[in-house]
């Protein structure tokens, strides 16, 4: 029999970044450098690798037992990460035990409807892993920004999302929050690299020029949410991502550290197949 692989322990490098709730924190407070709680990116992206490993049969498990919900939302300045994250943490994974819904601007019909109605929609079913690309943040920040709903309107929103998580906890969702915190020069940066490959042209739109000169008020935006959205059941982690290498290894060891937790299993066989012969 195969000797199993001993787990690495990542318990404590899970919290590493994990808001406390009542604990108010100043955004620039917050570390965006990953190499200072890593000392050498090659061990970092060995240990990335064994984890993503564990992640894949973990969520073969999950998608097999049928019963545990995982959502993962990711949240950040534009050029934050998100995307990238997406691709390394989840890469290898059963595609159909995956869910990555990327949330833009409102369409008509989900304008016609409360704020969490397209939200609440894409809120993973049992077995499955759901990843938001963006999420329902988006109305107490765009729209707070940008003045797309009155104050009083968005301001009440930060209860309604932290019992709407609640609501999703009691019913047997766990929610991971990940906000990928980088510095202004760093976003600079990934910009001018978009600029100047054609390739990576997509990625860039005029309007982002004009997003970028309200780095200030999504700055507050961003602090009210973890502030006000850190709860004992859905706390935020503030992600370093400078680094990239650092970014995916402080996520995956979240996960990682979550699904442990919940250790989905694989169902009793029926007892009905043994015996069973295929001619």
């Amino acid at each position: 029999m195969a000797q199993k692989t001993a787990k690495l322990p990542i318990s404590e490098d899970a919290d590493s970044h994990r808001l406390i709730p009542g604990e108010r924190i100043k955004m620039d407070e917050l570390p965006t450098a990953g190499k200072k709680f890593h000392p050498d990116r090659k061990t970092a992206e060995r240990e990335f690798k064994k984890l993503r490993d564990e992640l894949i049969e973990a969520q073969r498990r999950l998608y097999a037992e049928n019963k545990q919900r995982l959502l993962v939302v990711l949240q950040a300045m534009d050029a934050g990460g998100k995307d990238g994250a997406i691709r390394h943490v989840f890469r290898g994974v059963n595609p159909q035990g995956v869910q990555v819904t990327s949330f833009k601007a409102p369409s008509t019909l989900e304008r016609a409807h409360d704020y969490l109605w397209r939200i609440h929609a894409h809120v993973p079913p049992a077995g499955m892993l759901g990843v938001f690309n963006r999420s329902h943040y988006e109305d107490v920040l765009i729209v707070r920004v940008d003045n797309l709903a009155p104050e009083e309107v968005w301001r009440r929103r930060y209860d309604h999302i932290n019992d709407f998580e609640r609501m999703l906890t009691d019913e047997g969702t766990r929610i991971l929050k990940f906000f990928l915190n980088i510095s202004r020069d760093e976003q600079r940066m990934r910009f001018q690299e978009r600029l100047e490959d054609r390739q990576k042209h997509y990625k860039f739109e005029s309007a982002d020029v004009a997003k970028r000169k309200q780095w200030d008020d999504y700055m507050a935006a961003f602090e009210d949410v973890l502030n006000r959205c850190t709860t004992a059941w859905a706390p935020w982690h503030v992600i370093p991502s400078d680094q990239k290498w650092y970014r995916n290894l402080a996520i995956m060891r979240v996960i990682v550290a979550a699904l442990r937790e919940m250790n989905p299993q694989f169902p009793e066989s029926d007892p009905g197949l043994k015996g069973i012969a295929i001619d």
